[in-house]
């Protein structure tokens, strides 16, 4: 699954949260995360446990249309 890493990064600011916050948050390694957002892509399940962490739709999060 496609990962806005844009989107990914604006959230994580505005909750003022490192990848380590989200990784407690939303059980994701934190090493996982920093792949993620340099990929720009994760399996569906791990967008889920993202977007859970940041308490936002996974919609919220993921390049849609590409």
């Amino acid at each position: 699954m496609k990962i806005c890493v844009e989107k990914l990064d604006l959230l994580m600011a505005q909750r003022a949260m490192t990848a380590g916050d989200l990784s407690k948050r939303s059980g994701v390694s934190r090493q996982s995360i920093s792949t993620i957002r340099t990929r720009g892509t994760c399996a569906v399940k791990t967008a889920l446990k993202l977007a859970s962490g940041l308490s936002v739709d996974v919609a919220d999060i993921v390049k849609m249309g590409e």
